[in-house]
């Protein structure tokens, strides 16, 4: 009950995160730079909690050597979703954006605890797991989709479909896989290590580094100015990378009790959930969007899946 009641807290925090980070690239011009400044923010925040509570930020060298290359991209599986994400949204709009990665997500959670990759437990994919998996689906499309579908029908859509479409929602696909993995191999990272912080720390801290190349690589230019239609900077919009800290934190201490599978389904029901609480409260400055009965029909269903999931 704990790993799901932790699972389900990251998964809220998941979507405030994003609200953060957005208010955050109004402010600094880039979602590049603003998700650098998101992650570094997150190193140092757990660079401190790991000295104060390990007494150390190191770990041998060894480890680079005995352990397999894959234990230390964690991080930047992380930075490949986020700017996939980025990429997709112009391409595939709001809906297919959520779907595609969580479908790919869903899949490459039950791959990796079917199949034992990245050294994680293996937990056999039953009907029961894959009947569960697909409820999930089905509650993300029935809240995100149907919903959509609902409030818009009577729209007379004029956009072309964007060349490549199918490519486009393939990419969706992997990149939600590789979400999956960084959930795996942040997971085993924290067994080889013997500690969950550190590994959130090394996580965090690759994906800084990755950011920080694409920033000098692209030259992305550095606005500190506050945006003309914006009266002040709030100072909740620096607090997102403790939120993805926790985030990675919380998923590292999750895997190796429940699995990646079952880790990933957790998080989206929270994720979902985070982001109907934003929609009906209209947090963050969001501009609010009243919660539907499709919608709380779509999260049950999700819940339905979780707990087939579970009961294997």
């Amino acid at each position: 009950m704990l790993a799901i009641l932790i699972g389900l807290t990251i998964g809220i925090g998941l979507p405030i995160q994003t609200s953060i980070n957005s208010r955050l690239r109004d402010s600094v011009g880039s979602p590049f730079l603003a998700s650098l400044v998101s992650f570094t923010i997150g190193t140092v925040f757990l660079a401190i909690v790991t000295l104060t509570l390990d007494h150390t930020l190191l770990f041998s060298a060894g480890l680079f050597a005995s352990q397999p290359w894959w234990l230390w991209l964690g991080g930047l599986f992380g930075v490949i979703y986020l700017t996939g994400n980025i990429l997709l949204f112009p391409k595939l709009g709001s809906v297919q954006t959520v779907i595609m990665p969580v479908l790919g997500q869903i899949l490459m959670g039950l791959l990796i605890d079917n199949y034992g990759w990245f050294d994680s437990k293996v937990t056999a994919l039953t009907v029961t797991r894959g009947l569960g998996a697909l409820l999930v689906l089905l509650g993300v499309i029935c809240t995100v989709a149907l919903s959509n579908y609902l409030a818009n029908r009577h729209q007379v859509a004029e956009t072309k479909p964007a060349p490549g479409l199918w490519l486009w929602r393939l990419t969706g696909v992997l990149t939600g896989m590789l979400s999956a993995s960084q959930t795996a191999v942040n997971g085993h990272l924290g067994v080889v290590l013997g500690s969950s912080l550190e590994a959130a720390l090394v996580s965090f801290f690759v994906g800084a580094v990755a950011l920080l190349l694409i920033v000098l690589v692209t030259r992305t230019p550095v606005q500190l100015a506050t945006p003309a239609s914006a009266t002040h900077n709030p100072w909740w919009m620096w607090v997102g990378g403790l939120i993805g800290a926790l985030y990675v934190l919380g998923n590292v201490v999750l895997v190796p009790i429940v699995g990646t599978g079952l880790a990933v389904v957790i998080v989206l029901v929270g994720l979902m959930a985070g982001s109907l609480l934003i929609d009906q409260f209209g947090w963050l400055g969001a501009k609010r969007h009243p919660i539907t009965m499709v919608q709380v029909v779509g999260l049950v269903i999700m819940i339905v899946g979780v707990v087939l999931i579970r009961l294997v």
